[in-house]
């Protein structure tokens, strides 16, 4: 356990960085959890990591703006299709989606067969850098959340199905360039789960409470021990999670 590696100056970015993911996760992923479509998440969070390796394979990887338009066109087009095939196929949505994961997961191995560090770029791709975030890097991430959460709080009625999935592919693809697929998956529906008994803002508030703690444990946690910080999150919010729905059930059974 090495106790100088919990440098402020690193883990300052990081903390901030699982809050913005936070602060759209939360209220979508609640969302998500009520209308049955769990691995949604998981389906357009590797799209837009199919869009990130397929802008490298075209060797636009030092295009910051290529590499973005790659990625988010890649979310758009499978938050469209999603849209279409929901009013179309509703009972099989969830087939759907478990379908265009493992495509896009499939192709993304298929895009890095050839790149000797294919491995390691997969890798970061699922699990994520947040340790390597900037302050600098937080600044455009900071100011395309504020304008998705004023569409969300303001008009999340009156946008329907069509502005759900479009703000769930910007939040999403701006999401797994840092903290990775897997801790997208798990920012989005652990809170949800274990405040599943609550409601209105109380739900929001305990939502982003298990989700805070989550990231500054596992963030703490990955630096003294020295392992991949977005798998330690994972199972930091798994853990933080079990132990809030555990309490809120326990809190709101009839005495």
């Amino acid at each position: 356990m090495n106790w100088e590696f919990l440098d402020w100056s690193i883990m300052g970015p990081a903390m901030l960085a699982g809050l913005l993911v936070l602060s759209t996760h939360v209220p979508l992923g609640q969302v998500v959890l009520q209308r049955g479509i769990i691995f949604i998440d998981l389906a357009v969070a590797q799209v837009a990591a199919l869009g990130v390796i397929a802008a490298g394979a075209m060797g636009w990887e030092d295009n910051v703006y290529a590499v973005q338009v790659s990625a988010v066109g890649a979310a758009l087009l499978a938050a469209a299709g999603l849209n279409w095939t929901e009013k179309y196929w509703p009972d099989i949505q969830e087939a759907l989606i478990g379908t265009l994961f493992v495509l896009a997961a499939t192709g993304s191995i298929l895009l890095l067969a050839e790149n000797p560090h294919g491995g390691d770029y997969l890798k970061d791709i699922l699990v994520g850098q947040i340790l390597w975030t900037t302050w600098g890097m937080l600044v455009p991430i900071s100011l395309l959340y504020a304008i998705l959460l004023s569409v969300w709080f303001s008009s999340r009625k009156r946008i329907g199905h069509a502005g759900f999935y479009i703000t769930f592919a910007f939040a999403i693809t701006a999401a797994v360039q840092i903290v990775g697929v897997y801790l997208v998956f798990a920012s989005l529906i652990l809170p949800a789960l274990a405040t599943r008994r609550l409601g209105g803002t109380t739900r929001l508030v305990a939502g982003y409470l298990v989700g805070g703690i989550s990231f500054l444990a596992g963030i703490v946690i990955s630096s003294l021990l020295d392992l991949p910080t977005g798998a330690v999150t994972v199972w930091t919010m798994a853990a933080v999670a079990i132990l809030a729905g555990l309490f809120i059930a326990r809190r709101s059974r009839p005495a």
